[in-house]
């Protein structure tokens, strides 16, 4: 398999990276708090490394576990260190109350961080509409993406296929925002009686 640098150490660093870690990917945890980063290693186990936050990342795919407000500045802070990455952003930008988004309508937080990032990085949107203790759960699940390289689309529609996801391409860089409307979508229907075991997935008829 491959190598996954995950920047962050909170739940859905978690949650990802031992699924990932499950299927066979090697997993390098970046993140402020070292200590953090150390004991989610250790938690994950199947050869886990913390990397130096800030420091290129090993993995080519790099996913950007972090909270919103801080996504563009750690994105920033790492500059050259991303070039030629594919860098996954899993944000949701919601505001204080979770029932809407702070970003301007049209745009995303994935447009923000591409941005932020070097050029010859690629921004994927994923992850982002399912939440981490139902990945955690390692079920088959549906997965979202969308992004501006359809090399990158591919790269990381593989990683999600090899994590027992299936890949689902939502479009261009245009559909990150209707991706975090999902997210706010199933944070809503989780809140009014769905419940949070709940996950989003498309039916073929």
């Amino acid at each position: 398999m491959t190598t996954i640098s995950i920047i962050g150490s909170g739940n859905m660093a978690a949650a990802i990276g031992t699924r990932a870690a499950k299927h066979g990917h090697s997993i390098e945890l970046l993140s402020r708090n070292t200590a953090s980063a150390r004991a989610l290693a250790e938690q994950i186990g199947n050869g886990a490394t913390v990397g130096t936050f800030g420091a290129t990342p090993q993995g080519d795919i790099v996913i950007l576990a972090v909270l919103y407000q801080s996504a563009v500045e750690v994105v920033a802070n790492y500059g050259d260190a991303l070039a030629g990455k594919i860098l996954v952003d899993i944000t949701n930008p919601f505001n204080a109350e979770a029932n809407g988004l702070v970003t301007t309508p049209g745009s995303s937080m994935s447009q923000e961080i591409a941005a932020a990032a070097p050029e010859s990085t690629h921004v994927v949107k994923a992850f982002n509409s399912i939440f981490g203790h139902v990945l955690a759960h390692n079920t088959s699940l549906d997965a979202f993406f969308a992004g501006d390289s359809a090399e990158a689309k591919a790269t990381v529609a593989a990683l999600l296929e090899s994590m027992d996801l299936r890949p689902l391409d939502a479009g261009g860089p245009h559909m990150a925002s209707v991706l975090e409307w999902a997210g706010l979508l199933l944070m809503g229907l989780a809140r009014n009686g769905a419940g949070f075991d709940l996950a989003l997935g498309a039916e073929v008829h």
